[in-house]
């Protein structure tokens, strides 16, 4: 039998912490009952509620941890009272010590971050790690990166981002060669920005054997699904994630009002309610929750901090499919068949 999957927790971030981390790895257990878990944090906390989910507690191991990490701590101020005995850098230091497969986090972005890439270092050739959501579009899925690691990219981060998305499409799509795009104003070559023009005349030129170049997309083309993977830089990224999470809200918040408007509607929402519960299924964000860090030596998954049980099960399902499909291993491979441009 293969080996089991090991996936550490930090029981401690996010909003809630423990409250949610726990029925969220028990919901997860559910789906992959081969997987063993590491929850990171207050002992005092966790155990209460692990008590109630006796499957899970058979499948854990509880590590204690000093100290959570503020949702609002500076990155470096988080290193410097976190190092060593915060939940979160136990959670990554398992992994660093081959002692778990992928860590987890709902926590501060930017000190996951941070931790990250002092515990783990990383990549050959990366300079800067890069954070890609799976991104629902009108054909199925799709992967956008980067979406909030970092704030500006030149034409060979650019690039790497390709490779890398490209090597988690391999494994979340099952596809040889994924489609990839770059994120521009237009789709003509002469537009954007000189930078996104360089990595534009770079891929094209390069025909990377493990990816098929598109070329470039626009925002709406993120919703169509024109492409597998989607890049662009962090801040750009970042802003696509929140309208997009923002406009479901909306269109579910419209939808609502308008269905409780007259007793006509009410009546045509019960006849329509397999339609609109499906949408609604669509548009639940908890569904492809879990943010892949990808540049790093080892999986790190980031949950979002206000997400339920059902959002963080969603992370740990990312942090499963990654770990078992051998994410870091694909990524190496890519690199080494497309020899990337030298980041700067």
């Amino acid at each position: 039998m293969p080996n089991p999957v090991r996936i550490s927790l930090d029981a401690m971030g996010g909003d809630l912490g423990a409250a949610i981390v726990v029925p969220g790895a028990a919901l997860a257990l559910e789906r992959h009952p081969d997987m063993r878990l590491i929850l990171v944090g207050d002992e005092g906390v966790i155990r209460p509620i692990l008590a109630t989910h006796p499957k899970l507690e058979a499948a854990s191991e509880v590590r204690h941890a000093e100290i959570s990490i503020a949702m609002d701590e500076k990155p470096g101020q988080a290193l410097r009272t976190g190092r060593w005995k915060s939940s979160m850098w136990k959670a990554i230091q398992a992994v660093r010590d081959g002692e778990a497969d992928a860590a987890v986090s709902a926590g501060n972005t930017g000190a996951l971050m941070a931790m990250s890439k002092v515990c783990l270092k990383t990549m050959a050739h990366i300079e800067r790690p890069s954070i890609a959501a799976i991104w629902p579009t009108m054909r199925g899925e799709s992967i956008v990166l980067d979406v909030g690691a970092t704030v500006g990219a030149d034409a060979a981060h650019l690039v790497d981002m390709a490779i890398m998305g490209a090597a988690m499409a391999r494994i979340v799509f099952d596809t040889e060669r994924p489609t990839v795009g770059l994120l521009n104003v237009g789709t003509e070559e002469v537009k954007g920005v000189e930078i996104v023009r360089e990595a534009n005349r770079t891929l094209r030129e390069a025909n990377f054997p493990g990816l098929a170049y598109h070329g470039f997309v626009e925002g709406d083309d993120l919703g169509r699904g024109t492409v597998d993977v989607v890049v662009t830089e962090g801040f750009t990224g970042n802003i696509a994630l929140k309208t997009a999470e923002g406009t479901a809200k909306q269109i579910a918040a419209y939808l609502r009002a308008a269905m409780n408007r007259t007793w006509r509607a009410r009546l045509g929402y019960l006849l329509a309610r397999g339609a609109f519960d499906a949408l609604r299924d669509k548009m639940d964000p908890r569904k492809v929750n879990g943010g892949v860090f990808l540049g790093l030596e080892g999986i790190v998954i980031k949950s979002h901090g206000g997400t339920d049980a059902l959002g963080f099960a969603s992370a740990i399902d990312v942090a499963y499919d990654m770990a078992q499909h051998e994410l870091m291993r694909t990524i190496r491979d890519m690199l080494d068949e497309t020899s990337p441009v030298p980041s700067a």
